[in-house]
């Protein structure tokens, strides 16, 4: 452990720009996204017109909610009082997005006539939560049908082997290479989330410029520890 009296110069890191892969083929398919990626793939052929992808923060919801959009030219709605009309008009010309859709108010007559659009006129609806329809506080019995019949498709937790590819991949985004003993230390000593695999990485990056240096084992040792739970630090 480094000597808590020891000074480390430290810079102030550029901003630089750092614009993750987001295309199909930059898709990370394992386990945990296999069904969402091959609903995703199947487009139009979908058991029902209305798809719910549901999974928790960072999963990987709104990697492929772009690469569907790109893949239909499908138009992203907000289905509030103020945009339902013109929600309800895009459903019925092709298909439309609808993302956060548990964290986003909208309005519940909006987004039942958007969805009897897409019904009516053959288009599709996809909506992205982190949490499955039924959990949702709607009131309108009318919703509540109409949600009860979509697709759910759920993104399970991510494994460690997917985790240390998304590692990779983050760092790849940054035009940055991690060796993967330091990939494997970190995952090992991690919460097991894309968002702490995001935050984790980020943090590194940021750390190492700061301190003029690569990506050394003690960069990552003083980042996983910023991460460390009170209870993590009795474990040791």
């Amino acid at each position: 452990m480094r000597d808590p009296s020891t000074k480390v110069s430290l810079q102030l890191p550029l901003e630089l720009p750092h614009d993750p892969a987001t295309g199909r083929d930059d898709l990370l398919v394992a386990d945990p996204l296999k069904a969402a990626v091959d609903l995703i793939d199947r487009w139009p052929d979908w058991p029902s017109p209305v798809v719910v992808l549901v999974g928790p923060a960072g999963a990987g919801k709104s990697h492929l909610a772009g690469i569907w959009q790109e893949k239909t030219a499908a138009i992203s709605i907000a289905p509030d009082a103020a945009g339902a009309e013109a929600a309800s008009d895009a459903a019925a010309k092709g298909p439309v997005l609808f993302e956060d859709a548990d964290r986003i108010a909208f309005d519940e007559a909006a987004l039942f006539h958007v969805i009897n659009s897409v019904r009516q006129n053959g288009t599709s609806l996809l909506m992205t939560a982190r949490t499955w329809p039924s959990l949702w506080p709607v009131s309108l019995a009318d919703l509540r049908s109409r949600l009860k019949a979509a697709t759910v498709v759920e993104i399970g937790e991510p494994d460690e082997a997917l985790i240390a590819q998304v590692i990779v991949k983050l760092f790849a985004d940054r035009q940055l290479q991690i060796e993967p003993k330091l990939v494997d230390y970190i995952v090992a000593r991690m919460e097991r989330s894309m968002q702490a695999a995001q935050q984790i990485v980020d943090r590194i990056d940021h750390l190492a410029l700061a301190r003029g240096t690569k990506i050394s084992r003690s960069v990552v040792q003083d980042v996983l520890a910023e991460f460390a739970s009170p209870e993590d630090e009795l474990d040791d």
